[in-house]
């Protein structure tokens, strides 16, 4: 077993850890027969394989429900009559913090692992966990589970940055990074809708949502991203429980800016009145948003165009990503219009590649990330998916699916997919160096700041920009629409 420390725990390979030999039966096999393997082994549950796959699991609990239910027909069952086939599986070469939050989410001791064909690798549990490290982070998310105040969320949102300061010193890549903020996230929000659940009387009624959108939506923040936000609901909810889902809206806004994270700017939160509205209203609103595509428009489809349900009703998710495809496909301007919107977003490079600075105000010398090379690179990217049918997702994940289906090709794939992935490092390092100074957290590097090896990246990142920016262009005819 390697050494492990908290700088570097949550970034070991499941593989590292996972040293168990996996006990397995036939999914043919009876069911006493099963038992004695597991009394032979001495094991509380078993993994069921078939060709060398895991097609099912079997736990003590199964087995002893069975009994009080059912105890007359054991002997004519087989281990496939009883086997939960919902498996979840880690591969090993996810990252441990992958397998705690697994665990945490699903409320399971022990995961399946797989290889990168699918086929068991072998079996990991909380145990293995604890044993290899008691003192990391690794109790993060369960504090999280048993927080019981706001205030005590807010403190563990102030753990959760001192973590991704540890990870950051160990080199952590990024994409890996990046998941692991949006999962602790995920999990700090949850919380905090128990929370206003069981202790403030805050509730979301049945046939209501909750979107997260934006970077958040996208499973993309870094350590300060804005509140983006809606919320959405039945038709036919009654003017009482419209009054409950204005409420949560309200209290879950002002909530998350008390543990840390910042009211958005434009206003796009669900306690805004203009991001609440009924199934109904939200199609008329994104109908006009796509046929009448005016910059505010632009705008505040691009927020929403990534959102996701974080709570309530799922079934919103599916209705309102394919009324907006729907929507897209038939107006074949739409697309031109919205690339020609993110194409003004130049990058700050200069002639010889000479990268360009703020040249007065309170961000002189140095230039914004976002502004000029994240925003085209997931506005763009996530238009070209939209275009090609999907939506949801990374903008790592977009990209792959891309070039899978022959959009974006291999060589520029590479290109983009780096220069997104540095540009969003740059970001969360120049974020948490803000944090720990005690300035105030935005977008500006300075690259007076950085060393030759950085800037030189930073120039290749923004080259990448502009491949992206050549690609809308080419494939949307701006030049000939400007015309």
């Amino acid at each position: 077993m390697p050494m492990t420390n908290e700088d570097s725990f949550f970034f070991m390979p499941v593989k590292e850890v996972c040293h168990r030999a996996v006990v397995t039966c036939s999914p043919d096999i009876s069911l006493i027969e099963m038992a004695r393997v597991m009394m032979v082994n001495n094991i509380s549950g078993i993994v069921v394989a078939a060709d060398e796959k895991p097609v099912g699991i079997v736990s003590l609990r199964d087995l002893r429900n069975l009994i009080a239910e059912a105890a007359e027909t054991i002997v004519s069952l087989k281990v496939r009559d009883v086997m939960k086939t919902a498996l979840i599986t880690i591969h090993s070469s996810d990252y441990l913090f992958k397998a705690i939050f697994l665990m945490a989410k699903h409320n399971i001791h022990r995961l399946i692992v797989i290889d990168e064909f699918n086929m068991l690798s072998g079996v990991i549990t909380d145990a293995d966990l604890m044993r290899i490290q008691t003192s990391s982070p690794l109790y993060l998310v369960q504090e999280i589970e048993s927080a019981g105040s706001i205030e005590q969320l807010r403190l563990l949102g102030q753990k959760m940055t001192g973590m991704v300061r540890y990870a950051l010193k160990t080199n952590a890549d990024t994409q890996s990074l990046i998941q692991l903020i949006a999962h602790f996230n995920d999990a700090l929000v949850q919380r905090l809708i128990y929370i206003l659940d069981r202790y403030h009387n805050v509730r979301l009624p049945a046939g209501a949502a909750y979107l997260s959108l934006g970077s958040e939506g996208r499973h993309e923040q870094t350590l300060r991203t804005d509140q983006d936000s809606a919320m959405v609901y039945r038709d036919d909810l009654s003017h009482d429980d419209i009054a409950a889902v204005r409420r949560f809206a309200g209290e879950i806004s002002a909530a998350l800016e008390n543990i840390g994270v910042p009211l958005c700017p434009g206003n796009m939160m669900a306690s805004n009145p203009q991001w609440c509205h009924s199934l109904s209203e939200w199609k008329e609103l994104i109908e006009a948003w796509i046929f009448h595509p005016y910059p505010e428009a632009m705008v505040h489809f691009g927020v929403f165009q990534d959102l996701r349900v974080m709570h309530g009703d799922i079934s919103f998710e599916a209705e309102l990503r394919e009324y907006i495809c729907e929507c897209a496909r038939c107006n074949s301007i739409f697309f031109p219009g919205m690339a020609r919107n993110i194409v003004r977003f130049k990058t700050p490079l200069g002639v010889f590649g000479r990268l360009q600075v703020e040249k007065k105000g309170e961000h002189r010398g140095k230039l914004d990330v976002k502004k000029r090379g994240l925003f085209a690179l997931t506005r763009g990217v996530s238009l070209i998916a939209l275009e090609a049918g999907f939506m949801g997702g990374t903008t790592w994940f977009k990209l792959e699916r891309l070039h899978h289906l022959q959009v974006i090709s291999d060589h520029d794939l590479e290109i983009i997919l780096n220069a997104f992935t540095f540009l969003l490092q740059m970001r969360l390092r120049t974020q948490m160096n803000a944090l720990l100074s005690g300035n105030s957290v935005d977008n500006f590097v300075d690259p007076a700041e950085l060393t030759d090896r950085e800037r030189d990246l930073l120039r290749e990142a923004f080259k990448g920009v502009e491949t992206l920016l050549d690609i809308l262009n080419c494939r949307y005819q701006l030049d000939l629409l400007a015309q």
